[in-house]
């Protein structure tokens, strides 16, 4: 073989084998970047919940929330649900709610939710609570991911870590709650011995029912949490009264007395509330003789029971006793 004809032989194999390896290069690399990419799409991360564990993959994005102190926690978490119930009042989200819930849909509400409406909105995850929806867990698990808290109480803030966990939001979540913390903390000092030492009396009117609300629920918790005094009848475990009577009424007696109205819109709630507070015997009560009685929102002080309204209940404190 001459020398030309060898030099292009051993061109040739060159060439081949730097083809080759380039190729294979370029394999390995689109490999990597779809392993990367898969491994990045398919993260998952599991939540223990009260019906068992959920396993969600990567963050949330289309989220359906099943109760009312849920989608306040979303909201303050900068997260729009695709879906929620409706307000317990409001047509159909409560005031303080309603520009932030211009274009989110109705799925029915905390007793009884739309499954079909779930359903069509094509969720990645799921939020309820065991103690309003345990029957349709199992047609909600089959739709999307679904969290469940295991009740609905005053102390709201249990629930909100849970919210956070399931939105892989816990920084986040853990800003809302410090901001919360550390406005309770400096409004407490302000506040300061001279208001904190008052007994905090809370009565609720609602259609055929008056409550005397005691310290675990979600004002009385906020109240405690500020440093109240509570009215000495009123500060024990798990007081709760209910279908107060007019001979009843001296235990409503405190320093000051908060009240609020639940009316759902036919006048009933309105008609009790009155009836009380004209009546004789409510009239000759010390708190109300001295004007140390204060009407307050029934959504914002028990109704809605999430953190914005924990930060608008605040907003009253302030302004009814440093104002």
């Amino acid at each position: 073989m001459n020398r030309n004809a060898l030099f292009f032989l051993l061109s040739g194999l060159f060439a081949l084998i730097v083809a080759g390896c380039s190729s294979s290069d370029t394999e390995q690399s689109s490999e990597s970047s779809d392993s990367s990419g898969n491994s990045e799409s398919e993260e998952t991360y599991t939540v223990e919940h009260a019906m068992g564990e959920a396993t969600i993959e990567g963050t949330p994005e289309k989220v359906v929330i099943l109760t009312n102190e849920g989608t306040e926690a979303l909201l303050s978490m900068g997260v729009t649900p695709a879906g929620a119930v409706q307000s317990w009042t409001g047509d159909p989200w409560y005031e303080h709610i309603k520009e932030d819930m211009a274009d989110v849909e109705v799925v029915g509400t905390e007793s009884e939710v739309n499954v079909e409406a779930i359903a069509a909105l094509e969720p990645d995850l799921i939020i309820g609570t065991k103690l309003r929806q345990e029957a349709v867990y199992e047609q909600l698990e089959a739709i999307a991911p679904t969290v469940m808290s295991e009740t609905l109480k005053g102390d709201w803030q249990e629930n909100f870590e849970l919210y956070a966990e399931a939105l892989n939001k816990q920084e986040e979540g853990s800003q809302v709650m410090d901001e919360f913390n550390q406005r309770i903390e400096e409004l407490s000092g302000e506040l300061g011995d001279e208001h904190l030492e008052k007994e905090i009396s809370m009565v609720r009117f609602m259609a055929g029912d008056t409550r005397i609300y005691h310290k675990d629920s979600f004002s009385g918790i906020i109240l405690n949490q500020l440093g109240f005094a509570r009215p000495e009848e009123q500060d024990i475990d798990d007081f709760s009264e209910n279908g107060v009577t007019k001979e009843r009424v001296g235990a409503m007696e405190g320093d000051v007395l908060f009240y609020f109205t639940y009316e759902s819109g036919d006048g009933e709630g309105v008609k009790v509330e009155e009836d009380w507070l004209n009546d004789p015997l409510f009239q000759n009560l010390e708190v109300v003789q001295e004007g140390n009685i204060h009407e307050v929102s029934d959504t914002i002080w028990n109704t809605a029971g999430g953190v914005k309204a924990a930060n608008l209940m605040l907003d009253d404190i302030e302004e009814y006793f440093l104002n």
